[in-house]
């Protein structure tokens, strides 16, 4: 098994700050509608909601610091911000899903059809508390920023990446069955494609058969095979 160095942190507060520094430009900036930008900087959002997602995903892996403590603390943080999402529940279903991929005890699969199975996972994952939280923050940020900056760049690209990393991350790699150990399936090797989508994580096979690998790095695990 491969050991963690302090690279996967630089490349976290890499994914963080650059998150930070985006909602924050943008929680400023005056909006109009009829600015193409606006829709682009939507999907910008997106993009970094999902990498946040990602980055907690290595921390559950064990992949962004060899020091426990702060690799926790890095799942944390960004499981918070990506929607107050509790770590140590995530963690335990995302192990959950790992050891029993692909059948009744995998809380990320579902035999129905997308919208089903997207249901089932939003479900299986969001809780009343969490709604409740994001709630009193929105209630508190909007007293000093516009509300339509908060449901533009902070509510409705939250939103969307959950639709990305469920379409890329977990619907279309375990759809159907599928004739290996791991009952799952990649996409065709492109990477700038596969970084784009998800964060390499539509190299979801490469992903189960070394779980110890970053995000960052399997790109390289799918060049090896």
């Amino acid at each position: 098994m491969q050991r963690s160095s302090y690279t996967g942190l630089l490349i976290a507060l890499l994914v963080l700050g650059s998150w930070a520094l985006s909602i924050g430009l943008l929680m400023q900036w005056h909006v109009d509608l009829k600015n193409p930008l606006v829709y682009l900087f939507i999907l910008l959002q997106m993009h970094l909601y999902t990498g946040l997602f990602i980055t907690a995903h290595d921390a559950m892996h064990g992949t962004i610091a060899p020091n426990k403590k702060i690799n926790d603390a890095a799942g944390f943080i960004c499981t918070f911000l990506y929607a107050s999402f509790w770590y140590p529940k995530l963690y335990s279903k995302h192990h959950q899903h790992h050891n029993h991929v692909h059948t009744d005890a995998d809380p990320d699969y579902h035999k129905g059809n997308f919208f089903s199975w997207y249901v089932r996972f939003i479900r299986n994952y969001l809780s009343i508390w969490q709604i409740v939280v994001m709630a009193i923050i929105f209630n508190i940020l909007k007293i000093w920023i516009p509300q339509q900056n908060l449901i533009l760049f902070w509510v409705v690209p939250s939103l969307l990446s959950t639709l990305q990393l469920f379409y890329f991350g977990t619907y279309l790699p375990h759809k159907g069955e599928h004739g290996n150990k791991h009952h799952s399936r990649s996409l065709p090797r492109n990477h700038f494609f596969a970084f784009i989508s998800c964060y390499f994580f539509g190299y979801h096979y490469e992903h189960h058969d070394a779980p110890w690998v970053p995000w960052w790095r399997l790109w390289k695990v799918k060049e090896s095979k």
